[in-house]
């Protein structure tokens, strides 16, 4: 009879599950694979109940033949067999929760917003979503229980689960095996974890919704609002006591540089302080929301969403910075590495411009521009190095915009790498030096600064002139300068006097005007050039020897006037005669000392026909010939 009513409990067991769960619908392929999971899960659920009601049996058959050595070990060895199947049953169903766990999802117990816990296996016909679904509406029946006592929640054992009852009538939720397996604990101590969540859930939510908590909440916001406006008011007074306390100053100075007026300062600290007071009242408004979201339960998942908005992005930059302290450390090391790399080069370079270092070959003006090419190589070497490091240097966009840049600079520094490469060039020719006078073209002045990219001169009526590299490199350069201290430069002049003065008088006149004028050395002496022999005049050319290069114009107008002065002194006439004669009584040009000593000039007559023939019409031959004798002797006279 034992036997027969076992039998029955075998079949009924399995039979059951067969005719409750329902088969796979035949949807999506991921669906399918989850129930037929699930079914294999109930089904192991359900060997392992069979195996109890067996193991029971048994356990009463042993009980019973007591006596029979023989019987009673072949009972243990069934149940130790059992307890083997069992476990790796157990085994088994773990396995398949943890491939499960990958694509299913747990459904959530919320009776009240805030989710309680999660419902992840089936029961028999019932799923996880359907089991979620019916507990969540049975805690929602036991808080609209005006009488809910509580302390008549409980914990009932059965054979295969832990079931939570009120008032021993009424189920509210049942914690099979297959549930504890899913969160990896036992079914009495998720029983026990899930009672206490409901009671206190239930709990907390009576006391949110009676009256003394709404108003103990309508006080608290209140007092957030007041809180609020307190502080607004109070920041104002503050910007305002700010704005008389800084706009006090007199402008904005950096050392003995004037960086903004009176005016400008006003208006920069007070936009500044308005800007800043608008940040302020917008954050403890938006902060406050918060607060107020926090005081009501309906509206207490905003708060999170309203905090996140900030604390999510702070976290984000707050973990950018973290992960990249090890980068910034590496651009550390390299930056300072190179760093005193160049100040060791820059101690060589000082040395080199100074003179105290020596090097074959490598002027002393060589050094700084060098100097400023190894560093500008050093810094874009450490560049290179230290880009992989950079936060978001690997990204498309910064990668897009290094592209961009370099494409701009590529187009629009054509001049300027043009310039820097003629810096370059003119650096190592030392074609001038600072301080030199020069000419560039039609620029005539003081070499007062050089640059990679130009020059700046600035010419005798101080107008700083600022000339390309490019311009200079095309350019004839004169430098006035690069041998007048050790040779002396030559400045010249020309003067044109006519045939009608000894070449030697004139000489002698020139150099001696030379001679006067303070800044010309006297040795080497000055000399006198005849440059030319022209129709009406001969040309003059008076060279001298100067070493102040950059004062050439002041000693050339104390030249001019010397000239001047001696020439006057000689009784030589400066000027260019031009002739227009007719020979015939004229006397020659030729110097006196050079005509012989009776030399007579001719004589000629000038007949007035005009007269001539007025004194033939209308007078007397006496009368004519009066008038021939006057016109001649006034043409004699002229």
């Amino acid at each position: 009879m034992r036997r027969a009513s076992l039998i029955l409990i075998i079949v009924f067991v399995w039979v059951s599950p067969a005719i409750a769960q329902p088969k796979p619908a035949a949807d999506s392929s991921g669906a399918d694979s989850v129930k037929v999971a699930q079914i294999s899960l109930l089904q192991l659920q359900e060997q392992h109940l069979l195996d109890s009601l067996i193991k029971i049996s048994l356990q009463r058959e042993l009980q019973a033949d007591i006596g029979d050595a023989r019987k009673v070990k072949e009972l243990e060895n069934r149940l130790r067999q059992i307890e083997v199947n069992d476990s790796l049953r157990k085994l088994e169903a773990i396995q398949k929760i943890n491939e499960l766990k990958k694509t299913s999802k747990g459904y959530p117990v919320a009776p009240f917003r805030d989710t309680l816990f999660y419902v992840y296996a089936w029961v028999g016909p019932y799923s996880a979503q359907d089991r979620a679904a019916g507990i969540t509406q049975r805690i929602q029946q036991l808080y609209d229980d005006d009488f809910l006592k509580l302390d008549s929640l409980k914990i009932i054992k059965s054979d295969n689960s832990y079931d939570i009852f009120y008032r021993n009538d009424f189920p509210v939720t049942s914690v099979t095996n297959l549930d504890a397996l899913w969160l990896n604990t036992t079914s009495e101590q998720l029983a026990s974890d899930y009672l206490q969540k409901i009671k206190t859930a239930v709990q907390q939510e009576r006391a949110n919704n009676n009256f003394v908590s709404w108003l103990k909440k309508i006080g608290w916001v209140a007092l957030i609002i007041v809180g609020v406006v307190v502080f607004i008011f109070l920041l104002n007074k503050l910007i305002r006591a700010g704005a008389k306390l800084l706009t006090r100053r007199a402008g904005l100075r950096f050392g003995n540089i004037k960086l903004l007026s009176t005016w400008q300062y006003k208006k920069l600290v007070l936009q500044a302080l308005g800007v800043s007071r608008f940040i302020i009242i917008l954050l403890t408004i938006y902060l406050s929301l918060p607060l107020l979201f926090t005081i009501f339960p309906a509206t207490k998942n905003l708060t999170n969403t309203l905090l996140g908005w900030i604390i999510d992005p702070a976290k984000s930059i707050l973990k950018g910075l973290v992960n990249f302290l090890p980068n910034l450390f590496t651009i550390l090391i390299v930056y300072f590495f190179t760093r005193y790399i160049i100040k060791f080069i820059k101690y060589f370079a000082n040395e080199i411009h100074a003179g105290r270092i020596n090097i074959q070959g490598f002027h002393e003006d060589y050094a700084k521009p060098t100097f400023n090419i190894i560093r500008f190589l050093l810094y874009a070497f450490m560049l290179v190095i230290v880009f992989p490091y950079l936060p978001g240097s690997s990204s498309p966009a910064f990668q897009g915009v290094s592209v961009f840049l370099g494409l701009l600079l590529s187009l629009g520094s054509t001049s300027a790498i043009n310039n820097l490469i003629a810096g370059l060039v003119i650096t190592y020719m030392r074609p001038f030096k600072i301080g030199d006078r020069i000419r560039i073209g039609d620029v005539t002045g003081d070499v007062v600064e050089k640059s990679m990219l130009m020059i700046k001169v600035r010419t005798i009526k101080n107008e700083d002139v600022t000339v390309p590299n490019s311009t200079v490199l095309s350019s004839n350069t004169t430098n006035f300068s690069a041998l007048a201290n050790a040779q002396g430069l030559i400045i010249h002049t020309t003067v044109t006097i006519g045939y009608d003065v000894p070449w030697k008088e004139m000489h002698k006149a020139l150099i001696n005007a030379a001679m006067r004028t303070p800044d010309v050395l006297k040795d080497p002496a000055p000399f006198v050039l005849q440059t030319s022999l022209d129709d009406f005049f001969v040309s003059y050319q008076l060279n001298a020897y100067i070493r102040d290069a950059n004062n050439q114009h002041v000693i050339y107008s104390e030249l001019h006037q010397n000239i001047q002065d001696c020439c006057n002194e000689a009784g030589i006439e400066i000027m260019s005669p031009h002739y227009t004669s007719m020979r015939d009584g004229n006397t020659t040009t030729v110097p006196t000392d050079y005509r012989p000593k009776d030399y007579k000039p001719k004589a000629f007559h000038v007949q007035n026909v005009k007269e001539k023939e007025s004194a033939q019409d209308n007078g007397s031959p006496e009368e004519q010939a009066a008038s021939l004798h006057t016109s001649i002797i006034k043409t004699e006279n002229q």
